[in-house]
């Protein structure tokens, strides 16, 4: 099954995507929620990243997009190779991590297959 993922905690594809219904996207809120799919449902086709996914039910500063790309690289067991993602996060600093760590990965399994 190829699918598409948005992560985000408040946002849906409509507010950041001109044509949302191109993507058939699958929505998750929650760090553990994007695990949790990932694991029953292979990797997606695409991943919209947020990173700040707001508070866990403990009120605290949950897990956020960073985290989410970390597991993906270091955790899922996935092959990334032909991975496409793109990062919507409004804060600037996380987007870049974000970016940076999935694209240096991706090169670096290019440029070892």
């Amino acid at each position: 099954m190829s699918y598409n993922l948005f992560l985000d905690d408040i946002r849906v594809p409509e507010m950041v995507y001109r044509n949302p219904d191109d993507y058939d996207f699958v929505i998750v809120r929650t760090f553990e929620k994007f695990v949790a799919y990932i694991e029953a449902n292979g990797l997606p086709k695409y991943i919209s990243f947020d990173n700040d996914l707001g508070l866990n039910v403990a009120g605290e500063v949950a897990e956020d997009g960073y985290a989410a790309a970390k597991w993906l690289v270091y955790h899922s067991g996935l092959n990334l190779i032909n991975f496409e993602f793109y990062v919507h996060s409004a804060n600037p600093v996380a987007a870049k991590q974000i970016e940076g760590l999935l694209t240096n990965y991706i090169n670096h399994l290019h440029s070892n297959s």
